[in-house]
C-alpha cells in the first residue's frame, strides 16, 4: 500500500522528491570547461567523473573510508544548484564565495529530514575545511578532474592552460598517487599550452 502524502513517511518522501527536483539544475548548470565533443561541461558531469575517479583509485587509498570519500565528492558542489559555478580564475576576487555556496546548500537541503540535512551540510563543511583525510583527498581529486577535463576538452581560443600548473597544487602534492597523476596532467597541460601558442599552419 502506498504512503499517504500526509503520513510521516509520505511527507518525508515528498520532501526528498522536492530536494531531488531542485538538485536537477546541476544537470544543466555549466562550468568553465568543455567536453571532447565541444559541449560545455555541467556541474553534474564533473561530479560524476570525480566520483568515478575516487572509486577506481580507491585501492591506492588504504585507511580511507571510501564510502565517506564518495559522499563528500557527491556533496562538494551541491550548493551550485542554486547560484551556479564560479571558475577558479575568478574565485580570488570573490572572498565570500564559500559563504554563498554554503548558504545555497543550506537552502537546497531544507526539504530533507533533519538528520539527512545535517549530514549533508556537515560533509560540505568537512570538504571546505579539508578537515579529514577523505576531505583532503576529495579536494585533490577535484582539482585533478578539472585539469583532466581542460586537457581533454575542446577549449575556447585564448584559454589559459598554464593557470592549471599551479591550480590546487597544495592538495595534490602530498599523496604519492595524486602527485603522480599531477605530473602526467601537468605535462599534458604544457603540451596544450604549446599547441595553443603555435602559429596556425599555412593552408
Amino acid at each position: 500500500m502506498s504512503e499517504s502524502p500526509t503520513s510521516p513517511l509520505g511527507a518525508e518522501l515528498q520532501g526528498t522528491l522536492a530536494f531531488l527536483r531542485a538538485a536537477e539544475s546541476l544537470k544543466y548548470m555549466t562550468r568553465t570547461s568543455w567536453t571532447s565533443n565541444g559541449q560545455q561541461e555541467t556541474v553534474a558531469a564533473h561530479t560524476w567523473r570525480l566520483c568515478l575517479m575516487a572509486l577506481v583509485l580507491a585501492p591506492h587509498f588504504p585507511g580511507i573510508d571510501v564510502g565517506k570519500l564518495l559522499r563528500i565528492c557527491l556533496v562538494h558542489d551541491l550548493g551550485e544548484a542554486i547560484s551556479g559555478d564560479i571558475s577558479a580564475a575568478l574565485q580570488a576576487s570573490l572572498p565570500n564565495k564559500a559563504e554563498q555556496e554554503r548558504a545555497d546548500l543550506v537552502q537546497l537541503v531544507q526539504p530533507l529530514p533533519d538528520t539527512m540535512r545535517a549530514d549533508l551540510v556537515a560533509l560540505w563543511d568537512e570538504y571546505d575545511a579539508a578537515s579529514s583525510p577523505e576531505a583532503k583527498l576529495a579536494k585533490g581529486l577535484d582539482k585533478l578532474e578539472t585539469i583532466l577535463q581542460h586537457n581533454q576538452g575542446v577549449m575556447p581560443a585564448g584559454f589559459d592552460f598554464l593557470f592549471n600548473i599551479e591550480y590546487g597544487a597544495a592538495y595534490t602534492r602530498d599523496h604519492p598517487v595524486l602527485a603522480a597523476l599531477r605530473t602526467v596532467l601537468d605535462t599534458e597541460t604544457q603540451q596544450r599550452a604549446r599547441e595553443q601558442a603555435a602559429p596556425p599552419e599555412a593552408s
